[in-house]
């Protein structure tokens, strides 16, 4: 484990200790990656979290076409986002039904495309309420609820994927609480998880100044929904976003910064376990 993942993981259990909390975010990924075929279409599947400062999808494929500019035209990225939902609220079985959702898009100078697919995505990417995970009543749902997203996205077509959200701001105890519930779900499922949660309590730890949130504590900034993004790409492609030419805006300095810290909490969050399983194979 590198010294900075061991600094973030005993700060967030010292603070639940301190708040009388659990904290059991020790659990390590048992999927590691989605190569080699790695995805170029994602639907994401949540809530305002991925729908704040004009979605987080359209940040990833911007990214990836950054990155990839021969073949920009492959990615792709579509989401539906019900405001305060959780997993439990979407049925998404009905999501990959036949011309429906993805059967038309639009291309860079905005006239309507329509689809001939021979799948819909390659990655469906879900998120549950900002609490539901870890809140009494509700985490039996996100366990349930996580299984029947996967065996539907699977159904589908689509590896499932989880997406680990962020403590809110004025309650840090919730990332190792969030980190645990996500993983030790992604491990039930045989998902892939995305640790966006653990990116933002990275970046704050380097960067205390930062703003990363809304006025209201809970939602993304602008800083937040790219820090996000970049994680998501990191994660998806298993490639450093260091240097990518897309930065929504943000200055060149603040762009590096949240995109190193995307690139360290992806290799941190693998890391331990792609080495484990290489022990076990030797």
């Amino acid at each position: 484990m590198s010294r900075i993942f061991q600094i973030l993981w005993i700060a967030a259990a010292a603070i639940a200790l301190m708040a009388g909390v659990p904290a059991r975010a020790q659990t390590r990924p048992a999927v590691t990656t989605l190569g080699p075929d790695f995805p170029k279409s994602a639907f994401f599947i949540g809530n305002s979290f991925f729908y704040y400062n004009n979605g987080i999808g359209g940040h990833v494929t911007l990214l990836e076409k950054a990155a990839d500019p021969e073949h920009k035209a492959s990615y792709r990225a579509t989401m539906v986002g019900i405001g305060g939902s959780g997993l439990d609220w979407h049925d998404v079985e009905s999501y990959f039904r036949p011309n429906a959702i993805a059967a038309y898009s639009f291309d860079d100078d905005n006239n309507v495309v329509f689809n001939k697919l021979d799948k819909l995505f390659d990655v469906a990417i879900m998120m549950d309420c900002s609490q539901c995970p870890i809140h009494p009543r509700l985490k039996s749902v996100f366990a349930e609820f996580a299984r029947k997203g996967a065996d539907a996205a699977r159904q589908g077509g689509a590896k499932p994927v989880l997406f680990m959200s962020w403590a809110y701001a004025d309650r840090p105890e919730m990332t190792a609480q969030l980190a645990e519930a996500y993983t030790v779900a992604g491990n039930d499922n045989d998902a892939f998880v995305i640790p966006a949660g653990l990116a933002f309590a990275g970046a704050l730890a380097k960067r205390p100044d930062l703003n990363l949130y809304a006025a209201d504590k809970r939602h993304p900034s602008l800083l937040g929904t790219y820090l996000a993004a970049a994680t998501v790409f990191a994660a998806l492609r298993q490639q450093s976003p260091v240097g990518n030419g897309y930065t929504a805006g943000i200055d060149p300095d603040t762009a590096r910064f949240l995109q190193t810290v995307a690139w360290d909490t992806v290799q941190d969050y693998y890391g331990k376990a792609q080495e484990m399983t290489s022990r076990l194979k030797n």
